[in-house]
């Protein structure tokens, strides 16, 4: 019998998203854990039978030599704790972002380089049950060319910035203390997939400081994006605004041959039109009407516990493809250029936003 792949997660709040994916999975073993809050650590560590317990992560590492790691602690840490696994050969599934800085990007991307692990990062829009339909009918060429794409994430946050005695917290700063679209991957990470061309310039601007003048962002952000070939993606950032959650980040398409628009709130339908296969053409339909013949196999009969892991399942399905990827037999699906087509627009549009929304240029990694 093949060894179990040793994982070990860093950050237990939000890792423990993925702690029953690894525990489905049939080929992985939970072997450590690592957080700051040595009470949050003993009772995760309890509760899934887990003893190997760091506060310190480079220990972690070191002690047990893992074969994976997830890091999922607060999103400043990120590329520095990918880049000391990586620098010891472990493989990384990362949260978002990758990175909250320009030059620790480019090293991200030269650890990679120069190690022989994988490095994936676990962006989980890309893996909700309508994104992954969606995906298989654009690579079915339904929507024709498609040359325009959006993703909005609306999510006020607001409770989450100070702990219960005040404190601000991680998000207070790199969330909402840095100007621009510093959360821009639940949006952009779809949107590519889509568009299917990387994103050569930006335009950031926003709408000033109307609910809470206190944070640094302004309330709402909007990043346009252009391709090499003219194609555009908008997206529209909001952490602060008073508003319901609308449970969904919500995505449109459009192409030469098909349209799309997503649910907003809860209990909503996703709506599609079809050139080549819906007969009235003032009329949308459900997405779901595709599922029978378009959803992807993987989607179609899982486990009965997969609905209850984080988001809706998505963090299952990203497991399975990081776990094919370890094993060789794919490339990680969101690999690190994949990862910096999503990360980069954002990090440039804090210069962008700065200057008054000027068109800035977007580096591309695979130049580095």
């Amino acid at each position: 019998m093949n060894q179990k792949i040793k994982v070990a997660l860093a950050g237990v709040h939000r890792a423990s998203a993925f702690l029953r994916a690894f525990q489905l999975h049939p080929q992985t073993e939970i072997v450590a854990l690592c957080d700051l809050n040595p009470s949050a650590l003993a009772e995760t560590g309890k509760l899934i039978g887990v003893s190997q317990l760091y506060t310190h992560y480079e220990k972690m590492l070191d002690d047990v030599k893992p074969d994976v790691v997830v890091v999922a602690t607060p999103m400043q840490f990120h590329a520095a704790q990918s880049i000391a696994a990586l620098q010891r050969n472990i493989h990384v599934l990362c949260e978002v972002t990758a990175a909250v800085g320009l030059d620790e990007a480019r090293w991200l991307v030269q650890a990679c380089q120069q190690s022989s692990a994988i490095y994936m990062m676990a962006e989980n829009c890309n893996y909700s049950r309508q994104n992954m339909l969606l995906n298989a009918l654009v690579d079915a060429g339904l929507f024709g060319d498609v040359y325009y794409a959006e993703g909005e994430y609306l999510h006020n946050v607001q409770t989450l910035h100070h702990t219960p005695d005040g404190k601000p917290t991680w998000r207070y700063y790199w969330q909402v203390g840095v100007n621009g679209a510093t959360y821009a991957t639940h949006s952009l990470g779809p949107c590519l997939q889509w568009v299917k061309e990387r994103i050569t310039q930006i335009s950031c601007i926003g709408t000033g400081r109307w609910s809470d003048p206190e944070h640094t962002i302004e309330d709402t952000v909007q990043l346009s994006c252009k391709t090499a070939s003219g194609k555009l993606i908008r997206h529209r950032l909001d952490m602060l605004s008073k508003r319901p959650h609308p449970f969904t980040v919500y995505y449109a398409l459009q192409g030469t041959k098909g349209a799309y628009e997503s649910a907003r709130r809860r209990d909503e339908d996703h709506w599609v039109w079809l050139e080549d296969r819906c007969p009235d053409p003032n009329q949308w339909v459900r997405l779901e009407t595709f599922a029978d013949e378009f959803l992807p196999e993987v989607w179609r009969n899982p486990p009965p516990e997969v609905h209850k892991i984080g988001h809706s399942g998505s963090e299952y399905f990203l497991v399975l493809d990081f776990i094919d990827a370890v094993q060789g037999k794919k490339s990680p699906a969101v690999g690190i250029h994949e990862t910096m087509d999503m990360t980069l627009p954002g990090l440039v549009s804090q210069e962008s936003i700065r200057r008054g929304g000027v068109w800035l240029d977007v580096p591309d990694s695979r130049d580095w």
